[in-house]
């Protein structure tokens, strides 16, 4: 058995739009990252989810609220965005992922951190959604993270595909988990 993930990513933020990153900084969406969320809930109107969770970042729960507004939300922090501590809210200049897969960005934390919070997200959902499709609004650190944990690729690979880097972004991306069969 297997349940399927998918994955959404929050609207374009006033810190996106002047090229800062917000990490775990409270940030509004901007008129662009709106008129996103709703299109996106347009986009995906034939889509149906057993459940739907949000990161706890405004962001993040702004955009699913527009683009899915008749869905009850599960909010859960583990989804935030990675800390970048000192950084939050700076130039996305100072965000070097690369530089912070096993070392914390300052004051912060790195992306073997979120790798784990991530991963103890997905033993829940295999837990106490097995056979579902399960919807997930959040972040930049979790896709990838969850890329490394079901995909089984390292952080490098994963970076390296990063639709942010490739200029390939979707109306959501799929995953599956596996459920192991003492699960089932």
């Amino acid at each position: 058995m297997e349940t399927k993930i998918v994955y959404f990513v929050h609207g374009t933020t006033y810190d996106n739009a002047s090229g800062n990153c917000s990490g775990w900084k409270q940030i509004e969406l901007n008129e662009l990252g709106k008129e996103q969320a709703i299109r996106l809930g347009e986009t995906t109107k034939d889509l149906n989810f057993d459940v739907m969770f949000t990161s706890d970042l405004k962001r993040a729960i702004d955009s699913s609220d527009l683009a899915w507004p008749n869905y009850e939300k599960i909010v859960d922090n583990r989804l935030r965005e990675c800390n970048y501590g000192d950084y939050d809210g700076k130039s996305k200049d100072l965000v070097v992922y690369e530089e912070h897969i096993d070392k914390p960005f300052p004051n912060g934390e790195s992306l073997k951190d979120v790798e784990k919070r991530i991963k103890a997200f997905i033993e829940d959902i295999k837990l106490n959604y097995p056979g579902k499709t399960v919807a997930i609004v959040a972040h930049r650190a979790p896709q990838l993270a969850l890329e490394v944990l079901t995909k089984k690729i390292s952080w490098e690979e994963a970076l390296e595909k990063d639709w942010r880097k490739t200029k390939s972004w979707q109306p959501g991306w799929q995953y599956i988990v596996k459920i192991n069969e003492k699960n089932q």
